[in-house]
């Protein structure tokens, strides 16, 4: 994988974080008219049209095998339903920023989840101590209190840690399922396994799927499922290709402070300070297990 950082690559990756960054409070503006379910199946929904749409223009073959369309399911319920349902019930009651410092800690998840699933992701000394420390980031920025308590708000921070959990068995899912098929490919079929888990429960439990909503809320939809799902996956694998998973485990530390200032702008959120506290530690955390500020130290010396 390339290490190294073009001004490209850091201009897509502001744009990234920025995109992403967003996405928390174009989520809760939704949430404000319809619920989380509901949330969800617009998300999903039309951002699988989308990418569709982009698969059939650059002509790309598209998939056939059954088999991979139960990749595509299982794929859609690890890394779409199951998160995006328990971040979004989430954000009913937390803040968004606080939301997006929890939802970093996936980087954290899928270096344990990967440890144990591939030999070649073994758990060093560096990773342990950096996994160790963003855990310590994670139970700071919940407050022990808070876990202690198990009321609405801290059920809500759990909620959204459990999410993180899913998005890294998603990343292992999609490393020993998917690693054959196009990103793109994967992307739309992973969004269409998800919206037809979506569709009958959010008629289930919501009755339906609400269209008839005030211009803010489709705006905010049109954000959070055209720009931070659909578009962000197209510069999410343009990134990658580019400048290696190592180097977007930056734009994991660049997201916060984008929703920290959305939610404090727009809805005039205020965290907590043990939230920046674990949110720093949590950023420490994720420095180490990618190694290369310590590299840097140790060829100095």
């Amino acid at each position: 994988m390339a290490t190294s950082l073009t001004t490209r690559v850091w201009i897509e990756l502001t744009l990234l974080a920025l995109i992403w960054g967003g996405s928390f409070l174009a989520i809760r503006t939704a949430l404000d008219e319809i619920g989380f379910l509901a949330s969800v199946t617009h998300r999903v929904l039309w951002a699988a049209l989308l990418l569709w749409a982009v698969v059939l223009m650059r002509r790309l073959p598209l998939p056939t095998a059954p088999k991979l369309w139960v990749a595509f399911l299982v794929m859609g319920c690890l890394n779409n339903v199951i998160p995006f349902s328990l971040m979004a019930w989430g954000q009913l009651h937390i803040e968004t920023g606080l939301t997006a410092i929890l939802n970093a800690a996936t980087a954290i998840w899928g270096v344990l989840v990967a440890a144990l699933i591939f030999p070649d992701e073994r758990l060093t000394p560096r990773r342990l101590i950096g996994v160790l420390i963003g855990f310590l980031g994670v139970a700071t920025a919940i407050g022990i209190g808070a876990i202690a308590a198990l009321d609405l708000r801290s059920l809500a921070q759990l909620a959204v840690i459990a999410g993180t959990v899913s998005y890294a068995f998603a990343g292992s899912w999609a490393r020993a399922q998917l690693s054959e098929v196009s990103p793109l490919v994967s992307a739309a079929g992973m969004l269409t396994g998800s919206t037809i888990i979506m569709l009958p429960l959010t008629f289930a439990f919501d009755g339906g799927l609400p269209m008839s909503l005030e211009p803010r809320t489709w705006s905010a939809i049109a954000y959070y499922a055209l720009a931070a799902t659909a578009i962000a996956y197209l510069l999410y694998y343009r990134i990658l290709a580019a400048a290696g998973a190592g180097n977007l485990l930056l734009v994991t530390l660049m997201i916060p402070p984008v929703a920290i200032l959305l939610g404090t702008w727009v809805r005039s959120e205020a965290l907590p300070p043990n939230a920046y506290l674990g949110f720093t530690l949590l950023a420490l955390g994720l420095l180490i297990i990618d190694g290369r500020i310590l590299a840097r130290f140790n060829s100095r010396d």
